[in-house]
């Protein structure tokens, strides 16, 4: 344990010592290549000040802007070609990988999966997280109740899983219901149910999961843009009359709705990659696959390297329009400011 304390305290010095000195260095480069000496040509000095305005931030930029292409378009490359090829990555099969994707009923399944997951986890989370922003801010513990509803974003999937687990545990035979969700069921006269192999239902019960967990993420985000609301607009609008239900849909929403749009779409991006849950609790069985699931079945378990970069990249495809308009939004409000 000490070995390893003291290997990352290591590796954290040596790392921002090799930064510091890049930096230190190249600056002193730039400067040599740019003198700026006192008593030269008035012209001469101006340009080069200039040039090293334009150059430093490059220069300072460069490395990451080199990793960051090494690592996000490399792999991205790389999984194209792979595609292409067969099960060992050496065969190349053309487009048989895409036309197994479309003729495969366990694809379309993770597709209309994936589509349920988005068309209910986003809107829920924002929802609720809204809502719960606005109710704490009225109440003298609210931020005791954040503090609790924010508790699970600490959790692991992984973790969630295992507490949701015994919610939805079912016991067959005579046997006590440990389960919360059957034990409910039960007290009120209803038969016990194993719930999580329900077809379609299942699903709905993994996504409450999700829910709980990114609700609270939801509701501090929102939270923080809501107390930048100007406490004038409220009162101006409760000396016109306006109830509750008022303030909040057409003051309220209206003017944080760019928060609920960055809350929507970053909890969609996470959607489109779920995957510790399924594989958790119902490993992609009873119809509750989906596509990280699947790609993670095709390439460590069916060994399958084209098929599994197919379905990486339908997911890459899906996710790639969801940032590009998150960006131009956040582009859009910067430059309005």
């Amino acid at each position: 344990m000490t070995t390893q304390i003291l290997t990352a305290v290591g590796a954290m010095i040596f790392g921002v010592a090799v930064c510091a000195a890049y930096f230190l260095f190249s600056n002193k480069l730039l400067e040599l290549i740019f003198p700026t000496k006192e008593g030269g040509d008035v012209h001469r000095i101006a340009v080069n000040l200039r040039r090293r305005g334009l150059i430093r931030p490059w220069l300072f930029l460069g490395p990451a802007l080199i990793l960051l292409g090494v690592y996000l378009m490399y792999p991205v490359v790389a999984t194209l070609i792979l595609s292409f090829y067969g099960a060992d990555g050496n065969h190349f099969v053309g487009g048989a990988n895409y036309v197994w994707a479309v003729n495969d009923s366990e694809f379309r399944r993770s597709i209309f999966n994936n589509i349920l997951w988005l068309a209910v986890v986003p809107a829920a989370c924002t929802f609720f997280g809204l809502v719960i922003a606005v109710m704490t801010d009225r109440i003298w513990w609210g931020n005791i109740a954040k503090a609790v509803i924010f508790m699970p974003m600490a959790i692991s999937f992984v973790g969630a899983s295992v507490i949701w687990k015994f919610i939805y545990e079912y016991r067959g035979g005579t046997d006590t219901q440990i389960g919360l969700l059957n034990a409910i069921v039960q007290l009120f006269g209803g038969t016990p149910q194993v719930w999580i192999t329900i077809p379609l239902w299942n699903n709905f019960f993994l996504m409450i999961m999700l829910i709980w967990i990114q609700t609270g993420f939801a509701m501090v985000i929102l939270s923080a843009a809501l107390r930048g609301i100007p406490e004038e607009t409220i009162e101006a609008a409760v000396i016109d009359g306006a109830n509750g239900w008022q303030i909040f849909w057409k003051i309220m929403v209206p003017q944080v709705w760019g928060t609920i749009a960055t809350v929507w779409t970053t909890i969609t991006i996470l959607v489109l990659k779920v995957f510790d849950i399924v594989l958790t609790m119902t490993n992609g069985q009873w119809d509750t696959m989906v596509l990280a699931n699947l790609m993670f079945n095709w390439a460590f378990r069916g060994f399958d390297s084209g098929r599994s970069a197919v379905i990486a990249l339908v997911i890459m495809v899906a996710v790639t329009p969801i940032m590009i308009w998150n960006i131009r939004r956040a582009n859009a409000e910067t430059k309005g400011r």
